[in-house]
């Protein structure tokens, strides 16, 4: 699944495509996705212009200029492509040519009035989108519960040590609770808890001080540097513009398993390597020498 820097690349490929624009035409190509499209949906995106797109959590949130939001998750396979308005209207090959011959799986086609497009895809359909009714976000059963953003001020050591007081589970387990720190998912999680040093078996409630001040700095860091390369391209993910994120190629742990441990190859130590464990059903990568 996407997480913060696939969905905030995404984002960052939408805005030109769509702040400022007039939404002329939209057509949905099946009724549902994960759940069924909100009633009216194509005809009331239909005439409104792009006031602002921005990411929460792992959302992307159209906001029009009737003060509704459109919301879009991208679930496990979902992507974007944007066409510029000059190539969308010169009749090349394949999107460009016209509605007609959209692939399989494009399922929401958007045309803006300077002729440009943006084409939603999604081959599994665990993807979904929403109306948020005018001013309705705080209060939307998909955000409203969601913690802090971890690129904010507000996701600070007091904080984070602050949420984690009296809880039991594993701080891995603490950091993909969307209430705890919001968009954060398994990959830099990993990532994360790696350059902190913090093993993720260690229970949350532990992870305050100086462990919490770390782990603070290493997951912005891993997430600004994620977002930098256009995020990890993972089976489906890619971006606007069809390219591929590359930080897939700077993980440190992740799938690695067995792999030596870059700070123990420093260290000089010889025999470790990178060990996998489930927690929580999802694969957990570390090295036991340098996360305790």
């Amino acid at each position: 699944m996407p997480e913060l820097p696939e969905v905030e690349t995404v984002v960052r490929g939408l805005r030109p495509a769509l702040e400022g624009k007039r939404l002329t035409r939209v057509e949905l190509r099946r009724p549902d996705l994960r759940f069924p499209f909100p009633e009216g949906f194509a005809d009331r995106l239909t005439g409104r212009t792009v006031t602002e797109v921005v990411r929460r959590a792992k959302y992307i949130l159209i906001r029009l200029d009737n003060r509704e939001t459109w919301l879009a998750h991208l679930g496990m396979s979902g992507r974007f492509t944007v066409i510029p308005g000059a190539t969308a209207s010169s009749g090349q090959a394949g999107h460009n040519s016209g509605w007609a011959l959209a692939e399989k799986h494009d399922h929401v086609l958007v045309e803006a009035a300077d002729g440009g497009r943006v084409i939603y895809n999604d081959t599994r359909r665990f993807g979904f989108m929403d109306l948020i009714a005018p001013d309705g976000e705080a209060a939307s059963p998909h955000l409203r519960a969601l913690g802090p953003e971890p690129l904010s001020a507000e996701f600070s050591p007091d904080y984070l040590a602050g949420a984690l007081r009296g809880k039991r589970t594993p701080i891995k387990a603490a950091l993909l609770d969307q209430r705890v720190v919001a968009g954060i998912g398994n990959i830099y999680a990993c990532e994360a808890l790696w350059r902190a040093g913090i093993s993720p078996r260690r229970s949350a409630h532990t992870v305050a001080g100086g462990r919490a001040a770390r782990l603070v700095g290493a997951v912005r860091d891993v997430l600004a540097e994620a977002i930098e390369a256009g995020g990890s391209s993972l089976r489906d993910y890619v971006q606007t513009d069809g390219e591929l994120g590359y930080f897939q190629h700077r993980w440190a742990v992740y799938d690695r398993a067995g792999e030596a441990c870059a700070k123990c190859v420093e260290a000089g130590i010889e025999d470790c390597r990178i060990a996998r464990i489930v927690q929580s059903g999802r694969s957990t990568f570390y090295c036991s020498r340098q996360q305790r």
